[in-house]
């Protein structure tokens, strides 16, 4: 039986992990680089580095950091943050990045997905959906959250798949920050039309969130950040619980 995934999640802000609630009012949640060597040794199945303000601050992600952080873990690292072009993701894969995500650029260009899955393969790119419950349906933001758009968030994440991306990391914004637990209605949803790996983002606040999402969608994976950053819970510990509850992850 495949493997659920736990992946702790830095959104960078200046070189600083961050976190805040609905995507606004960010605090400071300590040094990345060590976060990123914590979560390795907690036995973290992956690591997620978001450049948050790259995109509207008209700026490439930190290469430089993910350098830094890259050459102190050994797990898969996923890197976006104002990700373009082909030149941008080959930066970032010879930086030490697994799989790069993709979203207000591929939002803005959706043949930058194949050109991207082509140049370098569908395992390594992401495309990232922000999606937040507004009027009666769920729709995709861009540009770190702050802009809607027409999109329809599972028929983007359908055209995602057909244009070559090889996993969706998928945000509810309605959730994010809040830990009153992930947006299980669209993770299912987009879980069950789509025949690539889903990660669920947004809302863990708990153990037992853990479990809902798994027991109650298809996800492959369950990211969270401010939850681990603050110490509210224990990667292995976290494993442990769904072992217990018959959710298989690597131990």
């Amino acid at each position: 039986m495949l493997k659920r995934r736990i992946i702790p999640c830095l959104d960078i802000k200046d070189g600083r992990t961050v976190k805040g609630v609905n995507f606004i009012n960010l605090i400071d949640a300590g040094d990345p680089v060590e976060l990123a060597k914590a979560y390795v040794n907690q036995g973290a199945d992956e690591l997620v580095f978001l450049d948050i303000t790259a995109t509207i601050e008209n700026r490439k992600t930190l290469v430089g950091l993910v350098e830094r952080i890259a050459a102190e873990i050994n797990i898969p690292f996923t890197v976006g943050g104002g990700t373009d072009t082909v030149e941008d993701v080959a930066n970032l894969l010879k930086a030490g990045a697994d799989k790069v995500t993709v979203n207000s650029a591929a939002v803005k260009r959706p043949e930058l997905v194949s050109e991207l899955a082509g140049q370098f393969g569908n395992q390594c790119i992401v495309v990232a959906i922000d999606t937040k419950y507004k009027d009666d349906e769920w729709t995709v933001f861009v540009n770190g959250g702050r802009t809607p758009t027409r999109l329809r968030t599972l028929a983007w994440a359908k055209r995602a798949e057909e244009l070559g991306a090889g996993e969706i990391l998928l945000t509810s914004m309605n959730n994010d920050g809040t830990k009153s637990g992930f947006s299980l209605d669209i993770t299912a949803e987009v879980s069950s039309h789509v025949n690539i790996p889903v990660i669920a983002s947004g809302g863990a606040g708990s153990l037992e969130h853990f479990r809902e999402v798994f027991n109650n969608t298809g996800c492959s994976a369950a990211l969270a950040a401010s939850i681990f950053h603050f110490g509210e819970i224990d990667i292995m510990d976290l494993k442990k619980y769904l072992m217990n509850e018959n959710i298989f992850v690597r131990l």
